[in-house]
């Protein structure tokens, strides 16, 4: 089902251009590879370049099955294949068993399923409209690393688009039930060595 599924997206082109995570023929040298071009190319035509580093809290193991069966739909899997994702999703337990000694079963409402090969699979596909919510930032996705990119001759201007911007990040992160975890969300103000910072930028999400 796998194979099926990843031909499918990959013949109708549906995942994320910038998508490097799990897929073929990508690794994280290809994304490294691509931001710094991205960040080389802002220098030199000497942007102020904003790197926002995104980091969500558990994102495997909240994926809202709802969500993801109906994002599965939007991008052509119906009928019996929809029919079995649903099936293969649903009336999961787990329990963990320690020293001997075995946990109460409990029912599994959200997340995909660990072990599976279809895990990070159906991850992409949930993720996969991240970037569509905004038509001014650029971004590099690794599965669930996810890094954003905004360039500008004024830092205020900078500053003033990235926290609109993240406004909409953060409607996207509760629309789709995702937690952005702040401590471990970072970014970084790359700028021309010629042309150093004259104030201090401030974002904020939420």
């Amino acid at each position: 089902m796998h194979y099926r599924l990843y031909n499918f997206l990959q013949t109708h082109n549906i995942l994320f251009k910038n998508q490097f995570g799990f897929r073929k023929n990508t690794s994280t040298s290809h994304a490294l590879i691509q931001i710094v071009e991205r960040i080389r190319q802002s220098i030199d035509n000497k942007n102020n370049n904003c790197g926002i580093f995104i980091d969500l809290s558990k994102a495997f193991d909240t994926i809202n099955h709802e969500i993801l069966l109906s994002k599965m739909e939007h991008y052509g899997i119906r009928g019996i294949a929809l029919s079995w994702f649903k099936s293969y999703l649903s009336n999961r337990k787990q329990y963990t068993y320690l020293n001997g000694i075995s946990s109460n079963v409990k029912q599994i409402n959200c997340g995909v399923p660990q072990g599976s090969v279809l895990r990070p699979l159906l991850f992409l596909i949930y993720i996969n409209d991240l970037p569509n919510i905004s038509k001014k930032l650029t971004f590099f996705l690794f599965a669930d690393d996810t890094n954003i990119f905004y360039e500008s001759k004024s830092e205020l201007h900078l500053e003033k688009t990235l926290n609109k911007e993240l406004k909409k990040l953060y409607t996207w992160l509760v629309v789709n039930r995702l937690a952005l975890n702040i401590d471990k969300t970072k970014f970084i103000i790359f700028h021309p060595y010629n042309k150093p910072k004259k104030q201090n930028i401030n974002l904020r999400i939420n």
